[in-house]
């Protein structure tokens, strides 16, 4: 008994971009993106597909499988670092947008790591109050936060929402916990600037534009490794082992990473949820989207043991384990 996911649900914008696509706009080709991290295409917002519209899309289908109304919701949390606008919260306008009318609402800001530190504090709320019913949201419009003339980060991020509606269940199933780690020393790995300050004295000199910059070979290298030792961390602590999962929905950075991962860990593919190659890198709406579409696979029985993982900017990462 104790915290469960109750529903899930994701929204994709309609737009989907192929590889093709990116080498009328940038220089790269179709084999070169593939080869090195596994996409084929990402989806990209349009019309008015912003980050809170997304997110309502995704937590109207969760809420549906959860059979629980928007206005039985008492907390709406949203993970994102291209939300709509910085005043008011993303939460907020999902808030507004689905007749949450009993809920409060705010955005958690972690980047790919976004949506476990999101169940995590869920967790919490539910355990201090058993009736308590908590909207966890991933979703971002990194098209929004990406140089498009930078051929290293353009090829990679996508747009997206993924939902999931945490309450209480006196079954045996429910969240076992989590293993969660920042490190703000490595920031210049993977970091994105805020809009120039309109204060002289406080105007970074470096500040090269709220895009994305990433250092792709160092990154990599970190996160398979925080990954890795967060898993192992976790399983050590709840006395498990990788033989007691069922299925492990790792953050889909990019393919390299996750055969990186799946080889440090000798994890099966069988094992592995991996649809990188359609959506590409969705940052918190990664992990929710893929849940989604596994569930709704019939990848997640009940009685499932699940394990979640990532990495993201900050650096933050960690690992989530959840029994069905």
């Amino acid at each position: 008994m104790g915290t469960v996911i109750l529903g899930t649900g994701s929204c994709l914008p309609r737009n989907v971009v192929t590889n093709s696509d990116l080498e009328k706009i940038v220089d790269t080709t179709d084999e070169w993106i593939t080869s090195r991290t596994g996409i084929q295409s990402r989806h990209i917002a349009s019309g008015d597909e912003y980050t809170y519209k997304l997110s309502a899309r995704a937590a109207e289908k969760a809420l549906e499988m959860a059979g629980v109304g928007a206005e039985e919701l008492d907390l709406i949390v949203v993970a994102t670092i291209s939300s709509h606008m910085l005043m008011p919260s993303s939460a907020c306008f999902v808030q507004n947008e689905i007749g949450a009318t009993n809920a409060f609402a705010w955005d958690l800001n972690a980047a790919c790591s976004g949506f476990l530190y999101g169940i995590d504090l869920a967790d919490k709320y539910v355990r201090a109050d058993k009736k308590s019913k908590i909207l966890v949201i991933g979703a971002e419009t990194l098209s929004t936060r990406i140089n498009w003339e930078d051929r290293n980060t353009c090829i990679i991020f996508g747009d997206g929402a993924g939902a999931a509606v945490v309450g209480y269940s006196e079954s045996e199933s429910g969240y076992i916990g989590s293993n969660l780690s920042s490190d703000g020393s490595l920031w210049k790995l993977l970091h994105m600037h805020a809009p120039e300050s309109t204060n002289p004295n406080l105007k970074v000199p470096d500040n090269t534009g709220a895009h994305i910059v990433m250092e792709g070979r160092e990154v990599f290298k970190h996160a398979v490794k925080a990954m890795e030792d967060a898993v192992r961390g976790l399983l050590e602590r709840e006395q498990l082992t990788l033989d007691d999962i069922n299925l492990v929905i790792p953050h889909q950075a990019n393919i390299r990473i996750l055969n990186k991962l799946k080889e440090r860990l000798q994890l099966p593919e069988d094992k592995v949820f991996i649809n990188v190659s359609d959506y590409g890198n969705t940052s918190a709406a990664s992990i929710p989207i893929a849940l989604d579409e596994a569930k709704r696979s019939n990848r997640i029985s009940s009685g499932d043991t699940v394990l979640f993982c990532s990495f993201g900017g900050g650096f933050t990462w960690g690992a989530s384990l959840i029994k069905w």
